[in-house]
């Protein structure tokens, strides 16, 4: 298990600690996103973010896009505030940012770092005094980025966006309702990095935690992403040459290469009984 919305580092440490009362020894793998000083892992925290950012540009060279391209990101928490910094390190400009209080827009971009000491104090990302208010009709960045909190496209607008680049970065959930999803297929133009790559950070770097668990040895920072931008990147390489070879759109691509897994492990497998 893993913290998602509405929990933290403190509620996995609660639930490690409940467990491990029970089994009579400290347990530490049975949950990640732990506080490091219990057995949590380096990077855990930002991993989901931070692979968003990396994805995105990594899209960007792929379409040859400008490297200080618009940026609009629904959600404001973990993911999307680590996100759009993640982005904006890589030289993208964050036009635009929302949550579920509100929004705000800037055309010039963003400061980050003012609108975070906001969000603290405030609560939201609304009133954020360096900005105008978020536009609500169109969307017209270069590219898009709805996370946890976030209000993720819906079909009723799909028609208007003129983004390039939806980069979904919600866990669990499908970020678009199936009428949206066909309205995306249908317009090349767009090109969409499939959610269960996107947001996949947490859980792999997740799983980075429990391994360093089992083994009561812990990587450093830098290993740990290098490791996830390596298997990142890898991934949307083969993401990308499944849906040419094949003629789908990505997310079709990213599901196929899932079903394929599947199916050959169980064919090398055989039947039992």
């Amino acid at each position: 298990m893993a913290p998602d919305m509405g929990t933290n580092e403190q509620t996995m440490a609660w639930i490690m600690d409940t467990y491990s009362h029970q089994i009579g020894h400290a347990v530490p793998s049975i949950v990640t996103g732990k506080p490091v000083s219990i057995g949590g892992s380096l990077g855990r925290k930002e991993a989901t973010g931070r692979g968003v950012a990396f994805l995105a540009d990594r899209v960007i060279e792929t379409l040859k896009l400008p490297e200080d391209s618009r940026v609009i990101v629904q959600g404001f928490g973990n993911v999307g505030s680590y996100a759009a910094a993640g982005m904006a390190k890589y030289g993208a400009r964050i036009v635009g940012i929302s949550d579920v209080s509100g929004g705000v827009y800037n055309p010039k971009g963003l400061d980050l770092q003012a609108l975070e000491e906001h969000n603290a104090r405030t609560g939201s990302v609304a009133g954020f005094p360096a900005a105008t208010k978020y536009p609500t009709t169109r969307c017209s960045s270069s590219m898009r980025s709805p996370h946890p909190g976030g209000d993720g496209p819906r079909h009723h607008r799909e028609e208007r966006r003129q983004d390039s680049v939806p980069h979904p970065g919600r866990g669990g959930e499908r970020p678009t309702t199936v009428e949206a999803d066909a309205i995306l297929r249908q317009r090349p133009e767009i090109f969409v990095i499939p959610d269960i790559l996107c947001n996949s950070g947490g859980v792999i770097v997740s799983y980075f935690e429990w391994v360093q668990d089992l083994q009561s040895f812990f990587w450093a920072e830098t290993e740990i992403f290098d490791k996830l931008y390596r298997i990142l990147g890898r991934t949307l390489d083969t993401v990308l040459k499944e849906a040419r070879k094949h003629n789908i759109d990505n997310r079709t691509a990213a599901l196929s290469l899932g079903i394929q897994k599947v199916v050959d492990g169980k064919a090398i497998r055989g039947l039992f009984p």
